[in-house]
């Protein structure tokens, strides 16, 4: 996390500096920014297939993958999606995506929170079987984007192994991309993917003010 750390107080510091700036010297710094800016992207890769990882206490995880999958829905891309805990009740995102369905491949696997379903070697069945359809698309080339959700809940309860998950990564195409969302994802997953974001809990509504999940909210 150190160099998120340096680029943010490199960034608030260049903030400061450029409100104390008049319209001159504000036009001639972002001239140079934006040369070097422009600078940095020519010598950029002009594309990857990228491991990307969405964790921590923070909602948004699931959220902001979805944005992922409705990009590269616009784009025309096939895209998969494997559930690894939801399942025990139909998504509300799983409606809105039957409009592509010539494009997506969506697959609710799981049973629920672990408080409901009580039973561990079901769960570990269950995301075993997630496991192994999420490979199916991982290894497909016709998939551009994989996103396995909620993926990193169950290798914290231990429902299936880091090593195993990265074992499986290996195989995908290069130029094919693969999100593992959830909570807790241990870290030889944060240090082999390419982006890493991390959720930060500030405020929740449940835990504040003892406010319910919402429809269009959460789920």
């Amino acid at each position: 996390m150190g160099s998120q750390e340096n680029w943010e107080s490199t960034s608030d510091a260049a903030v400061a500096e450029a409100s104390s700036l008049n319209s001159e010297q504000y036009q001639k710094k972002m001239r140079r920014r934006k040369e070097v800016q422009e600078k940095r992207i020519a010598q950029a890769s002009p594309k990857k297939g990228l491991i990307i990882v969405n964790t921590g206490n923070g909602k948004g995880k699931t959220t902001a993958a979805l944005g992922m999958v409705l990009r590269s829905l616009g784009h025309g891309y096939k895209v998969a999606i494997v559930q690894f805990i939801k399942g025990a009740w139909e998504p509300s995102e799983k409606k809105v995506f039957d409009l592509w369905q010539n494009q997506l491949e969506f697959h609710a696997m799981g049973e629920g929170f672990t408080w409901e379903t009580q039973d561990r070697d079901r769960d570990t069945e269950k995301a075993l079987a997630a496991w192994q359809k999420a490979l199916e698309y991982i290894r497909n080339p016709e998939f551009q984007l994989v996103l396995l959700d909620e993926v990193n809940v169950a290798l914290k309860l231990g429902y299936l192994q880091a090593e195993e998950i990265l074992t499986g990564l290996e195989q995908k195409p290069d130029d094919n991309h693969v999100i593992l969302t959830g909570r807790g994802a241990p870290q030889a997953l944060i240090d082999a993917a390419d982006l890493v974001t991390e959720m930060n809990l500030v405020k929740h509504p449940f835990r504040e003010q003892g406010v319910k999940a919402q429809p269009g909210i959460e789920f």
